[in-house]
C-alpha cells in the first residue's frame, strides 16, 4: 500500500466513525420536533412534496443526458481523486452562485432554487461515479447514488441506517426495488427536507437571503461531495478484498 493508500483509508477510517456514531441529545431532540411537525402537516401536502422532489429526481436519474463516460481504467486512485476534487469544486462553485442570486430574489426565487440546487447535487454525483469508474447507466448504480444522497441529507439516527447499506453494498443491492416507482420517496424528500430546512429558510429572508443562500450551497455540495468520495473509496477498497 502507498503513502497515498495510507491517506485515504485514515481518512475513510474517521469519515466511518463519523457515519455510526449515535445520534447527539440535540440531533434526537431536533429529528423529535421535526417528526411531530411532519405529522401535523396533512397528509396532501406530504404527496405533493414527495411527488414534486419524485419528479424532480426522477428526471435527473434517469435522463441519458446527464451520464459522463467512465474515466480510464489506467488512471491511480490519487489522479481519480484529484479529478473528482476538480469536478467537486467546479460544483460547489456553481451552486454558491446559484444560491447567491436566487438568494438575493427574495421568496419566489428562493422557491426556485430548490429544484435547481436539487439537480446540480445530482449531476455532481453521476460526474463523481464516473470518475471513479463506475457505470451510472447501471441501474443499481443510480440507485446507490440515491442512497449516498440520503447519507449526505439525513439525521444521525438514519445515517446509522444507511452506512450499513452502503458498507455491505454488494450483498444488499439484490434487495434493491425493481423500479424507480417502487423506491421509497416519501422517506427519500423527509429524510432530505428535515435536514435542509433550517438551512435554506433563511435564505427566503430579504436582505439576508444572498450570502445564506451561498453559504449554504457551498457547505451542502461540499458535504455531498465529501460523502461520494468516501463512499466510492469504500466499495474500491472492499473490491479489492481477497
Amino acid at each position: 500500500m502507498d503513502t497515498y493508500q495510507h491517506y485515504v483509508q485514515a481518512e475513510l477510517t474517521s469519515w466511518l466513525y463519523m457515519m455510526k456514531k449515535p445520534p447527539s441529545i440535540g440531533g434526537r431532540l431536533t429529528h423529535g420536533v421535526q417528526r411531530k411537525i411532519n405529522q401535523i402537516i396533512p397528509d396532501k401536502i406530504h404527496k405533493v412534496v414527495t411527488t414534486a422532489i419524485e419528479n424532480i429526481v426522477k428526471a435527473v436519474i434517469t435522463g441519458s443526458s446527464w451520464i459522463v463516460p467512465k474515466a480510464s481504467e489506467s488512471l491511480s486512485l490519487k489522479e481519480r481523486e484529484m479529478k473528482v476534487r476538480t469536478r467537486i469544486k467546479w460544483y460547489r462553485n456553481s451552486a454558491s452562485a446559484e444560491g447567491a442570486i436566487t438568494g438575493a430574489g427574495g421568496i419566489l426565487m428562493g422557491f426556485a432554487d430548490f429544484p435547481a440546487f436539487l439537480a446540480i447535487k445530482m449531476k455532481m454525483l453521476f460526474d463523481i461515479a464516473a470518475l471513479y469508474g463506475y457505470d451510472t447507466k447501471n441501474y443499481q448504480e443510480r440507485l446507490f447514488l440515491l442512497y449516498v444522497f440520503q447519507l449526505s441529507f439525513s439525521s444521525q439516527k438514519r445515517r446509522n441506517e444507511l452506512i450499513e447499506h452502503i458498507e455491505n453494498w454488494d450483498s444488499f443491492k439484490g434487495s434493491l426495488p425493481k423500479t424507480y416507482d417502487e423506491f421509497d420517496w416519501r422517506t427519500f424528500q423527509l429524510d432530505y427536507r428535515d435536514y435542509i430546512d433550517l438551512a435554506k429558510l433563511a435564505q427566503l429572508i430579504p436582505l439576508v437571503g444572498a450570502p445564506v443562500g451561498a453559504l449554504a450551497n457551498y457547505k451542502l455540495s461540499e458535504q455531498l461531495g465529501k460523502n461520494a468520495m468516501n463512499a466510492y473509496r469504500l466499495r474500491m477498497l472492499e473490491a479489492k478484498k481477497p
